[in-house]
């Protein structure tokens, strides 16, 4: 069994989920997630505590997605209490990055900038020209949305020019040498 699993989940005031036959809504200040997490787990609401809980004598998949799906809902319900945020830098001669709208222009070296558009839920923003914050209440898509925009430019190792994320640390490789 898992042990993520069985540990519950508490609910913060002003938050309230629900569970219509595998189909768990949780919707707070930040917003509403649903999700589908089928009938093979259950989940029991009581009070302001949530528990999955796994059939005896299930097989090992069955065992495996409990603490899946307990880690699922738990992100579901700080989301829309904190909400996520992941930090995205920018690093390079004459690159930079700006918000109009819903729209994040990067000039990132190419020809032309590059246009991303912000998908439903997720909100960017840009303190520096030199920094994107992706925000929203779902972990996944906001975590995706970031990938999507370090993906478009990623750091090559000999300047570190690119796009990476703010914790991540870039191993810079030596340059050519000249003979003894």
């Amino acid at each position: 069994m898992s042990r993520i699993g069985k540990k519950p989940i508490a609910i913060p005031a002003g938050v309230t989920v629900t569970n219509d036959n595998g189909v768990i809504t949780v919707t707070g200040a930040k917003g509403t997630i649903t999700r589908n997490i089928g009938t093979v787990i259950g989940c029991k609401i009581e009070g302001n505590v949530i528990h999955m809980i796994c059939p005896e004598g299930a097989n090992s998949d069955v065992q495996a997605k409990h603490g899946l799906y307990r880690a699922l809902v738990a992100n579901m319900v700080k989301g829309v209490t904190e909400g996520f945020t992941r930090n995205v830098i920018i690093n390079g001669v004459g690159y930079k990055a700006a918000v109009q709208g819903d729209k994040l222009i990067l000039n990132i070296g190419f020809s032309h900038p590059v246009e991303m558009v912000a998908p439903a839920g997720i909100k960017f923003e840009c303190p520096t020209q030199t920094e994107i914050v992706v925000s929203g209440v779902d972990k996944e898509l906001v975590g995706q949305t970031a990938a999507n925009i370090k993906a478009k430019r990623p750091v090559e190792p000999y300047h570190a020019y690119g796009i990476r994320y703010k914790e991540e640390v870039v191993t810079l490789k030596v340059g050519k040498r000249t003979g003894k």
